[in-house]
């Protein structure tokens, strides 16, 4: 490990941070150099052992927790750059370390969506920056491979869109959707994907034992599933699980007349039979969640009525890894050139 290129993580404290840093201490290309954080309260703090804040990388992890450090980053000679810190951090973050010359996944949503007019509307604040958005390559990785291995700014996608998007791309390129209906995405997720920070409709008695749609008609993850869709002709509704981790997105697509269940199967065959992590669910089966948890995988099956020209898709993931950083580390592999599924098997 003493040639593997150096990364940093800026924000590991939470969910997706500590799943990266558990991801990139086990890859066999890499060495996790650099633990920072860009959380003002502790800028002043006495630096802290990260394994003393999350004893869960006790004896895996001597690194300490470092305020935020443009400078020692480029004396570290650190190669990549992981944001894993709340949008408009990431905002502010992201020019700062391009013009030191650093590659950067950001996996907040700063910089996921190409018009900076959406940002106040779906996430709060005014965007500064809209070269860097049209300069960011949008990280899924089965659908921008090539652009991903070019990235100096790589936007992670969000976790609802990954298990959207990877099952309805194939298809819409291919021209089998009827682009007169709607598309319905109806989204569960685990607990997790809220983040780490306790809100009142997360606590564990509000969660458990419950099941609620919630953010209708205004989650933030809606026009990122349209853009790279490029129609607004979906709708989506997520749903929170009362469990840890792990989405199972169920899509509803009305077919054009003369699409056969062949065709369908031909289609995601020719997407992805030779992708790593997807998996094809065959005739009989649906994906569940308990199929994909701590995995990087996206599972996906489906069911068509061809007398109504009507198809359910089922898909799942882990929020956390294909829907956070798992997906992550993938495109980093693709940047760097080195095995894609390295550390990810």
């Amino acid at each position: 490990m003493a040639d593997a290129m150096k990364v940093a993580i800026i924000g590991a404290s939470g969910y997706s941070g500590a799943e990266l840093a558990a991801l990139l201490l086990k890859h066999p290309g890499v060495r996790l150099d650099t633990l920072m954080t860009a959380n003002q309260e502790r800028q002043g703090a006495k630096t802290q052992k990260y394994a003393e804040e999350l004893p869960r990388f006790s004896r895996r992890c001597d690194l300490e927790v470092e305020p935020l450090n443009m400078g020692a980053l480029v004396e570290r000679q650190t190669h990549t750059v992981f944001l894993a810190t709340p949008n408009e951090t990431s905002h502010d973050l992201v020019p700062e370390l391009l013009e030191r010359q650093l590659r950067v996944i950001d996996l907040s949503g700063a910089y996921r969506l190409r018009q900076p007019d959406l940002y106040p509307k779906w996430y709060g604040f005014a965007h500064h920056f809209p070269a860097l958005l049209e300069a960011a390559v949008y990280g899924l990785t089965e659908i921008n491979r090539a652009r991903v291995r070019q990235a100096s700014l790589l936007a992670n996608p969000g976790c609802y869109p990954t298990s959207a998007l990877l099952p309805l791309v194939p298809l819409q390129r291919a021209g089998l959707i009827d682009g007169t209906f709607d598309i319905i995405c109806d989204s569960k997720s685990g607990v997790s994907g809220a983040g780490k920070s306790p809100t009142a409709g997360t606590h564990f008695s509000e969660v458990t034992e419950s099941f609620k749609a919630y953010n209708v008609f205004k989650h933030r993850h809606t026009p990122e599933i349209w853009q790279e869709l490029d129609s607004s002709h979906l709708v989506f509704t997520p749903h929170l699980l009362p469990i840890n981790r792990g989405i199972l997105s169920t899509i509803y697509v009305r077919v054009r007349e003369s699409v056969t269940e062949a065709a369908i199967g031909e289609c995601f065959q020719q997407a992805y039979a030779q992708e790593p992590f997807v998996r094809l669910f065959p005739a009989g089966s649906l994906p569940e969640i308990k199929f994909v948890a701590h995995t990087n995988y996206c599972d996906v099956g489906w069911r068509l009525e061809p007398s109504r020209s009507m198809l359910v898709i089922v898909s799942a993931i882990d929020n956390l890894v294909k829907g956070a950083a798992g997906q992550a580390v993938q495109n980093m592999n693709v940047m760097l050139g080195l095995e894609e599924t390295a550390g990810l098997m």
